[in-house]
């Protein structure tokens, strides 16, 4: 049982724009979602062992619809993001003054940690290292209490201001979140961002964040700055991290502020304006992709995301076992917000409006339903090219292998092709070669897909926590 469960009720006041009620992820499936599901379950096996030819026919039409039309808008957010720059950038000159010309905001920085002893002096030594005033600044260790190692090491090291120690009650449920929601229960501050136990942002970061928040209008609650690695070379699977990486926020984040879309946001450098994240009750502590839940909720409250040209360097996981636990949680995320956020469906449709809805759906939907889709289709592609089983071609009418050979081949080279383009772009060009083995990086997704799918089966609030290596060196600044 849970000692303390904390909450933001005293913080939040009446918004016009706030949906009443909004649902946490205490429980993935509301009781209407479990029907339905059981029952299409149900009537699909039905349906099969019945009539199996129709059966297999109708939902090979409808998943390859799906697809395309998944495939078809990433390559819309791409080419948005190609054709217009809207990253908010500023200048050093810009920067050696405040943004309304007396002083800088106050600013919270808070780190959630859980065992992170071995990096902890890294992560003093970068964040001292943040061009911001010292006494408009104010950095928080949130550290579990039960976490003896991490607690007895920040201790020893006699921390000056601007960091505090914050003691995170031992409590249900044990997650990041949660620990988030701890640490800004009081304290005084304008703006807010929160980093990883590795990160290394950018020195001037929270000055362009300053900048930034001061430039957009004020239903801009968050600016997300971008997240790159500095391990890349260390193996294959890092150089494919980073590839990723800086499709995502290189391109796939600046497309979806382009189209004013509504924006999943990163586990960390996300810059909140204080007082909305309060008024919106923080993270969903139950959810294990917090981030992506409160970007979508603060869309669905009215207000937006911008994305800002500075990056935060963090470590690429090197090893495929962490990598399959830290990337199973993201997906198991992805699931929890698109069940809670439909849960409501006809008022969340109504709140989010048409195209929104179908956005969300695409972008939410789309990316853990493809991934795991995205095997079944690897072998009857496999099957088609060695054996070419007869029969199995009466599953592929026409217009269905038209849409599925575009998806294969012309979707899977505009992927490639872009994901070259973004590590050009981003700095890391030696890595474009790699982006012709990318497919062999999504079969890995796909694994971890299904891990995570399946895993809400028996832990759904399980968080998996992402290894720290305090023997990788982060960029000197």
């Amino acid at each position: 049982m849970p000692d303390k469960i904390c909450d933001l009720t005293s913080h939040i006041s009446d918004d016009p724009l706030a949906p009443r009620g909004f649902p946490q992820a205490t429980q993935t499936l509301c009781t209407w979602q479990r029907v339905f599901l059981v029952a299409l379950l149900v009537g699909l096996v039905a349906w099969t062992v019945f009539d199996h030819h129709n059966a297999l026919l109708t939902i090979n039409i409808v998943l390859s619809l799906f697809y395309l039309a998944t495939t078809l808008y990433r390559m819309l957010i791409i080419d948005a993001a190609l054709r217009h720059r809207v990253e908010l950038n500023y200048t050093p000159e810009q920067l050696q003054r405040p943004p309304d010309g007396k002083q800088w905001p106050r600013y919270m920085v808070i780190l959630p940690m859980y065992h992170e002893k071995d990096v902890l002096p890294q992560l003093i030594e970068g964040l001292s290292q943040l061009d911001y005033p010292k006494d408009r600044l104010e950095i928080r260790l949130l550290i579990e209490e039960d976490d003896a190692e991490t607690m007895d090491a920040a201790r020893e090291m006699n921390l000056q201001p601007p960091f505090k120690i914050v003691p995170i009650p031992k409590s249900y449920p044990r997650t990041k979140p949660k620990a988030c929601n701890v640490g800004i229960e009081n304290g005084e501050a304008d703006l807010l961002v929160i980093y990883d136990a590795e990160d290394h942002p950018e020195p001037d970061q929270l000055k362009k964040a300053a900048w930034a928040f001061h430039d957009v209008p004020d239903n801009v609650a968050c600016i997300q700055a971008k997240l790159g690695y500095y391990n890349p070379r260390q193996n294959l699977l890092t150089r494919f991290f980073t590839a990723e990486y800086a499709t995502w926020f290189g391109l796939c984040l600046p497309g979806l502020d382009r189209l004013q879309a509504p924006i999943p946001l990163g586990g960390t450098s996300n810059h909140f304006r204080l007082n909305i994240l309060r008024k919106v009750k923080g993270w969903d502590e139950y959810n294990v992709t917090e981030d992506c839940d409160l970007g979508l909720r603060l869309f669905s409250m009215g207000y937006r995301t911008r994305i800002l040209e500075s990056t935060t360097w963090e470590q690429a996981c090197p090893y495929v076992p962490f990598w399959i636990k830290q990337r199973s949680r993201w997906v198991k995320g992805y699931v929890q917000t698109y069940c809670i956020h439909t849960r409501d469906f006809f008022r969340f449709h109504e709140r989010m409006g048409f195209l929104n809805s179908l956005q969300f759906h695409l972008l939410i939907g789309g990316t853990f339903l493809s991934q795991l889709i995205n095997p079944l289709y690897w072998v009857m592609t496999f099957l088609w090219l060695v054996w070419r089983p007869e029969g199995l071609d009466q599953y592929f009418p026409v217009p269905i292998f038209a849409m599925g050979s575009f998806c294969l081949f012309v979707g899977n080279f505009v992927f490639i092709y872009t994901t070259a383009l973004a590590c050009i772009r981003r700095g890391v060009g030696y890595l474009a070669k790699l982006s012709f083995l990318m497919p062999f990086y999504w079969m890995m997704m796909s694994v971890a897909a299904w891990k995570g799918t399946l895993q809400l089966l028996w832990a759904p609030h399980h968080w998996e926590k992402t290894k720290h290596f305090a023997n990788q060196q982060p960029p000197q600044n």
